[in-house]
């Protein structure tokens, strides 16, 4: 059998902190992929975060994160309120 590998979630300040530490490293002439291993990610991980959070600051990417989860949390409550609004239309209407 295979292992699961479980995703594990970073604070936005230790992904900042990450991506800082590659730059540095990146200025010291290591190569890329040394670089992203002693920051215990895979390289995949390390390009979707620097395309997705290159360049912000630390706040920054703490509001991105928390604004993605408010996002989340209304799209949920727009769902369940639309549900609820199609089922007593259709139970006024006599289609039940």
């Amino acid at each position: 059998m295979g292992m699961i590998m479980t995703r594990k979630r970073e604070a936005p300040e230790n992904i900042f902190r990450k991506l800082q530490k590659v730059e540095i490293l990146r200025g010291q002439c290591v190569p890329i992929a040394d670089a992203v291993r002693q920051i215990d990610v895979t390289p995949q991980t390390y390009y979707r975060w620097r395309r997705e959070f290159g360049g912000m600051s630390c706040n920054q990417i703490k509001r991105l994160k928390d604004l993605e989860q408010e996002n989340s949390r209304l799209r949920r409550s727009v769902s369940e309120l639309t549900l609820d609004k199609r089922i007593l239309t259709e139970a006024a209407q006599g289609n039940f």
